[in-house]
């Protein structure tokens, strides 16, 4: 595999993504990646886990991308699942990367924040080390758990510190991220890239509602995403409860799209808000039918509540939602404005009446809720498109591998770029 040729007399570049908490192409940011560097030259290989309904093989070439799976038990409990875990992952990830071979730079996303030891092992080959920074892991380890910078905190700070240490080059998810990686990191800014998430703007197109989805209500609201502990579906919840009883909105129907650690619990309490004939959850659906329940809604949620990991994380609910053109109710969180602007509505952090009241509001507003919709799309295809997003991607590599061959073809502006999309 070393030396692959790009049939145009040169020789291709060759990077390896790592990739532990989701598979690939699942994880749509890392897919948007693979397949830019792809279009510039570079041959790929992914290392991630299989997926239990999809992405189950364990090897695949797709679009160019050569893509090596393996099995993972999720963690269970307490910490000695985690460890389990990742052991297994680390191992694997080791034992695939020795078939691979020599690569030209060793692309790391975390969670979590230990695949620096891989990284450094092939470092010692020749590769560099392009660290892309998803989560901020000890501000999600204080959100998830609720314990205080305890042992484990600092156990996590310190694994974040040495992943930062050892990379050549940081991608940022947004400039919060940016700002962390250089004040706490000790990065030099010229050595972190800004490279947003950004929908698929092929996969997200709104197609023509369809009245039948709204169980025969006036409205239509949606959440979509992860139901984790830290994600805010309680919060929604009792925010449509307070619909109901405070404000005395019956005139809707609410789907949530999407799984996660906290899903029976979800449905367990909008069963206990006496929710369960208007809130629907669908559980991971294909994308086809995710596009139906976009493009018929009348307003979407993003009840993502205040805590050290949402205030500065870029939401890639909100980002689909504004690619569909739906309105938004959002907690006033500091990346959520950066992201969605006028395309949101802001209640005070975790103050669900108020979410409520929002909700209320844009149902009575069509005109508004349109406008909204309009200002989420020009952002969406302007600056937070993925061809900015393309740009720092492949001057982060540049600046990794300056020694690389230049190798792209079509549009030479897709090479270029700077180190902040805003």
């Amino acid at each position: 595999m070393p030396g692959d040729s790009t049939g145009g007399g040169g020789t291709t570049r060759r990077a390896l993504v790592l990739v532990e908490n989701l598979s690939v192409p699942f994880d749509r940011r890392v897919w948007q990646e693979c397949t830019t560097l792809r279009d510039a030259g570079w041959t790929v290989h992914v290392i991630c886990p299989r997926g239990t309904t999809r992405d189950t093989e364990s090897e695949v070439l797709l679009d160019g991308v050569r893509i090596h799976r393996y099995p993972l038990r999720a963690a269970t409990g307490g910490p000695a699942g985690y460890i389990q875990e990742y052991g297994s992952a680390l191992w694997h990830t080791v034992r695939l990367a020795r078939r691979i071979g020599p690569v030209d730079v060793v692309h790391a996303c975390n969670p979590p924040d230990l695949l620096f030891l891989p990284a450094l092992w092939m470092k010692r080959r020749g590769a560099r080390f392009v660290f892309d920074q998803h989560d901020l892991v000890p501000e999600l380890y204080l959100s998830r758990f609720d314990r205080g910078q305890d042992l484990l905190y600092r156990a996590v700070l310190a694994l974040e510190r040495r992943t930062y240490r050892a990379a050549d080059i940081v991608l940022a998810t947004n400039e919060s991220y940016r700002d962390v990686a250089i004040r706490r990191g000790g990065r030099r800014p010229e050595d972190v890239f800004v490279v947003r998430s950004a929908p698929d703007t092929q996969r997200f197109q709104p197609v023509p509602p369809e009245p039948e989805l709204k169980r025969r209500k006036p409205h239509l609201l949606c959440y979509l995403g992860v139901m984790g502990p830290q994600d805010g579906v309680d919060y929604a919840l009792r925010a449509l409860a307070k619909l109901r009883d405070e404000i005395g909105r019956t005139d809707w129907h609410a789907v949530f799209v999407g799984a996660g650690d906290s899903f029976d619990a979800m449905v367990e309490l909008s069963r206990q808000l006496g929710l369960s004939e208007q809130v629907q959850f669908t559980g991971r659906i294909p994308d086809g039918d995710l596009v139906r329940y976009l493009s018929t809604a009348d307003v979407c949620l993003s009840p993502d509540p205040l805590n050290p990991l949402n205030d500065v994380s870029t939401m890639n609910k909100v980002l689909e939602y504004m690619v569909m053109g739906r309105p938004i109710v959002s907690f006033d969180l500091r990346e959520a404005r950066v992201s969605a602007g006028e395309a949101a509505v802001y209640a005070p952090a975790n103050d669900e009446a108020e979410f409520a009241r929002l909700i209320a509001l844009l149902l009575d507003d069509p005109e508004k809720r349109a406008h909204m919709g309009k200002v989420g799309q020009e952002r969406i295809n302007g600056p937070l498109s993925w061809r900015n997003s393309q740009a720092s991607l492949l001057a982060a590599y540049a600046a990794a591998r300056p020694d690389a061959v230049e190798v792209s073809r079509g549009d030479p502006e897709r090479a270029g770029g700077g180190r902040t999309v805003e």
